[in-house]
């Protein structure tokens, strides 16, 4: 065997989480939420796919909590904003912010109501406890089970505990700043997060299908973008260089 068990688990999370990372930037954040590129109807099912396998994620309810956090970013009316409710509670129990707006029914129908479930909603992504059993079992398949869940359980930890903390966390209250708004940039948390640690950047020019805007800054999730753009599977918007320093977005998407 050329990777021991152990380790073939540890590649086998940091690959879960890689997946989970480039489909939630790629699909969910910058195409449904903010309608920065569109892409092909299949790649588009591939990627809520990948999710609902690797996180359970339901579209509608993380595009409207995202789309409220642009709408009130940093002031009251943030979902998940580390200047309100303090940067500990928002590193470290993120998800429990998440899951409490995602379960108002009235945010969903303000802020997604541009999206109406469709087939595949209703018939198999908006069951999220099925998708993650579903790819943990299969995984145990190839690898065993006591594997497959260290695997499923690493990866878990470090999606929901450690990168989409250190987005809605970290880079809401520390690092630096390219434009004027409340976000910040993390190098490092862009490298492992596929872009979204420039989120000063993202803020600065939400519906930009591209993040970086330096040349030392590095935007993973954009090669793969204009590589679909290049075999006519996705269509992206103007880009953040055409957006003016400084300036601020009425509206975030």
């Amino acid at each position: 065997m050329l990777f021991s068990p152990l380790v073939l688990s540890l590649l086998i999370a940091a690959l879960l989480s890689q997946i989970a990372v480039f489909s939630t930037t790629i699909y969910l954040h910058r195409a449904a939420a903010h309608k920065a590129l569109s892409l092909h109807p299949a790649v588009a099912l591939v990627f809520r796919a990948c999710l609902w396998m690797t996180t359970g994620i339901c579209t509608r309810e993380w595009v409207a909590v995202h789309r409220k956090h642009h709408a009130f970013t940093d002031r009251t009316g943030d979902p998940h904003s580390p200047q309100l409710e303090g940067f500990w509670p928002i590193e470290l129990g993120n998800v429990f912010y998440y899951a409490r707006e995602a379960k108002r029914r009235d945010v969903i129908a303000r802020y997604a109501s541009d999206m109406p479930e469709d087939k595949w909603e209703r018939l198999l992504f908006r069951r999220g406890y099925f998708g993650p059993l579903l790819g943990t079992t299969a995984l145990a398949l190839l690898i065993g089970p006591g594997w497959a869940l260290l695997a499923a359980a690493l990866h878990g930890v470090g999606y929901v505990f450690v990168l989409s903390p250190a987005i809605n966390g970290l880079c809401h209250y520390r690092g630096y700043k390219n434009f004027d708004n409340t976000a910040f940039n993390i190098r490092l948390v862009a490298l492992l997060t596929a872009g979204e640690g420039l989120h000063n950047n993202h803020h600065g020019a939400p519906r930009s299908p591209k993040f970086s805007l330096r040349p030392s800054e590095i935007d993973l999730a954009w090669p793969v973008i204009r590589f679909l753009s290049a075999i006519r599977l996705a269509t992206p918007n103007k880009t953040i260089e055409h957006t003016r320093q400084g300036s601020q977005p009425v509206q975030a998407w």
